[in-house]
């Protein structure tokens, strides 16, 4: 009878020791152990990371790390991760993050324009998804590529059209440079390429001449009208005379993209470059920036008119005034340079 009793203690205590057990395994797996107080929190794993690396991510975001990895250990997510951008909600136990971690890797809307060079778009790029601005250039340049795809170093911007893409955080500089080519073969689809056959320019002279536009005004609703006025120098073989080229090319010959130039000087125009309209007739051998798809647009269905000259109207700013011949132009001019001068800008 007494042994009897004996086995049924140690019987209840088993018991009482798998219950507890038990629950500290539940714990640990079902109960919340997330310690940050914002909705969701964003973790990055990199390609080719170490387990310690992300349990030092997850650190602060955890309230038990030590369950954490525990369970992930188990699962074998600890031998197995997955590089990419996760989103860890709050309340979320070991197993709902672990699951997370193994399987929903989240695009990032990666989002560019405005650059004025290829490195400048490599370094915006490098910003917002794991590959960085080194193998972005290099990949960008890579000459094979641009010569199987009908672009030189010059047009190479020409191919990214700005705009807002989904793309995974964890994707490299080939797969982005890739991805970028499709979307240009996209844009251009026949209708766009109709169009540019139509004024005689392929779509990377679109691009280029869209690049002078955007510099010009930032008007949206007066770009065709300006893309128009460059189309009629074009035509007609006569020098584009744009300043944005001008500084462009001043800018290119001292290795500088930093200075900000307002006001093109006498001694700029004698600047001996490609780039430099005010010299060389045609268009240059390449964008001055990457134009906005309005900017491109306003080229394709550039404003029909016999506006040769255009110049910045202080009566109205942000706009120009407009005219059909030299003498109209140089009283706008006229009353644009006094303008200036007033307001102090001398570069």
């Amino acid at each position: 009878m007494y042994i009897k009793k004996i086995i049924l203690i140690i019987s209840l205590l088993g018991v009482v020791a798998l219950g507890i057990f038990s629950y500290f395994i539940y714990d640990s797996i079902f109960s919340p152990n997330t310690k940050f107080t914002s909705a969701t929190e964003e973790v990055f794993v990199e390609t080719d990371e170490e387990y310690r690396d992300v349990i030092q991510q997850l650190r602060p975001l955890v309230k038990d790390i030590e369950s954490f990895d525990a369970i992930a250990r188990k699962k074998g997510y600890a031998n197995n991760l997955k590089p990419g951008r996760f989103i860890l909600k709050k309340g979320m136990n070991n197993n709902e993050m672990i699951n997370t971690l193994r399987s929903q890797n989240q695009p990032v809307s990666l989002v560019f324009n405005n650059q004025e060079r290829l490195e400048d778009l490599a370094g915006r790029i490098a910003m917002q998804i794991e590959a960085d601005s080194l193998s972005l250039i290099e990949t960008m340049k890579d000459s094979t590529f641009l010569a199987e795809n009908n672009f030189k170093p010059e047009t190479a911007l020409a191919m990214y059209i700005p705009n807002q893409y989904q793309l995974y955080w964890n994707t490299s500089a080939e797969i982005f440079r890739n991805r970028m080519l499709k979307e240009y073969q996209r844009f251009w689809n026949e209708k766009r390429k109709a169009k540019a056959e139509k004024i005689d320019l392929t779509p990377n002279e679109v691009y280029t001449l869209a690049a002078i536009v955007q510099k010009e005004t930032a008007k949206v609703d007066e770009r065709r009208r300006v893309a128009g006025v460059y189309m009629n120098r074009y035509n007609r073989g006569i020098k584009l005379d744009a300043d944005p080229t001008v500084i462009y090319a001043v800018k290119k010959k001292n290795n500088d993209f930093d200075t900000v130039i307002k006001r093109v000087l006498y001694k700029d125009l004698e600047t001996d470059s490609p780039y430099n309209t005010y010299k060389y007739a045609g268009l240059p051998p390449g964008p001055i920036a990457m134009p906005d798809i309005s900017a491109i647009d306003a080229v394709l269905n550039y404003e029909d008119h016999d506006y040769y000259y255009f110049v910045a109207n202080p009566e109205k700013p942000g706009y120009h005034k407009f005219a059909k011949t030299l003498r109209q132009h140089n009283n706008n001019r006229q009353a644009y340079v006094r303008w200036i001068n007033k307001m102090g800008i001398n570069r």
